[in-house]
């Protein structure tokens, strides 16, 4: 069998025909298998969802308990037959519930990883390489200015600027599904011990990610009005970026503006946001770990998807690894 033959892209998403599925589909199909709860990857409307009970439930979260008419879950590493293809779910490291998916037919074996970090991740399952023969892999930050700092040190930045600036609330810009909850846990790591502030968006996935076992501390609502606004001095705020951008912010006192993202690195994106104190904290693979990756599972060949694609195809091709761009639609990474 052909690897186009077991998967191959389409207007809706990749598809699997022999199996009759689709991964992360972009529009509503019959069957789709989900990596992860995030919206470009997991949307509402499909009839039959298979995914991680995690993913299921943050779906649920996010659209209502009748986001498809049928769900099945999928445990990690559990072997799955579908219309004769055989399917599993591995863990990606990316958020709560994230997974790769691996089809198999007749000898050949695809991974579709989804979004995935290999670094440790306190709020989620570690990224798992596996073997296959062909991989495909996305290319967020498949350039090598993106090389990603780590992460306690980013935290411990926030940390002395909060010591720096006693009187200034620090307003944290985390997208609402992996990446706030990171922050959150990772600062309680570093002994951040004291109330973190959280816009109500946040809400319902901490609860869900403190009843999946991931400690966040505690957590009290941001909310401020003339009589309370001076008791956020000193006090970290986390908040998905978007509610930066409104009045919401600008009640607080004097506020150090910052935002956490891999696109951090690029001081023309923090520039523009107006990012005081920019960190780099990313919930997807720098390019030494795309690189790292591809070179520890050696497949036989590689696609590459929503990204820079191009220099990671390059890079493959200068190491004898056959490559080529998928060119999906519909997968964004500027929330990251």
């Amino acid at each position: 069998m052909r690897p186009e033959d077991l998967l191959q892209p389409r207007p809706e998403g990749l598809y699997c025909p022999p199996g009759d599925f689709y991964i992360d589909p972009v529009r509503p199909v019959e069957r789709a298998l989900v990596t992860h709860g995030h919206a470009d990857h997991a949307r509402p409307g499909n009839v039959r969802v298979l995914a991680t009970a995690q993913t299921l439930d943050i779906m649920a979260i996010r659209y209502g308990a009748d986001f498809a008419k049928e769900r099945q879950v999928a445990a990690l590493g559990e072997a799955l037959t579908i219309n004769g293809v055989d399917v599993s779910f591995h863990p990606a490291g990316h958020v709560l519930g994230s997974a790769q998916i691996a089809v198999a037919k007749d000898g050949m074996k695809i991974v579709a990883s989804g979004d995935y970090k290999p670094r440790p991740d306190p709020t989620c399952a570690a990224f798992e390489p596996i073997a296959c023969d062909v991989f495909i892999t996305e290319a967020t930050f498949a350039l090598p200015v993106f090389r990603h700092p780590d992460d306690r040190a980013e935290i411990q930045k926030l940390l002395r600027s909060l010591r720096q600036f006693p009187d200034r609330a620090h307003l944290v810009g985390a997208y609402a599904l992996g990446k706030a909850q990171r922050v959150i846990r990772l600062l309680r790591d570093e002994g951040h011990e004291d109330t973190i502030y959280i816009h109500g968006a946040l809400k319902t996935l901490c609860d869900y990610y403190e009843s999946q076992g991931i400690a966040l501390g505690p957590l009290a609502p941001a909310t401020v009005d003339n009589a309370s606004k001076g008791a956020f001095a000193a006090a970290i705020v986390v908040g998905p970026p978007s509610a930066f951008a409104d009045r919401w912010a600008r009640r607080f006192p004097d506020p150090v503006s910052c935002f956490a993202s891999g696109w951090m690195r690029v001081r023309q994106r923090a520039k523009q946001r107006g990012v005081e104190l920019p960190l780099i904290l990313s919930d997807h693979a720098d390019w030494d770990e795309l690189v790292d990756t591809i070179t520890t599972i050696a497949p036989s060949e590689v696609w590459v998807t929503h990204g820079r694609e191009e220099a990671l195809v390059r890079w493959c091709e200068t190491k004898g690894i056959r490559a080529r761009p998928l060119h999906l639609i519909g997968y964004e990474d500027e929330a990251e």
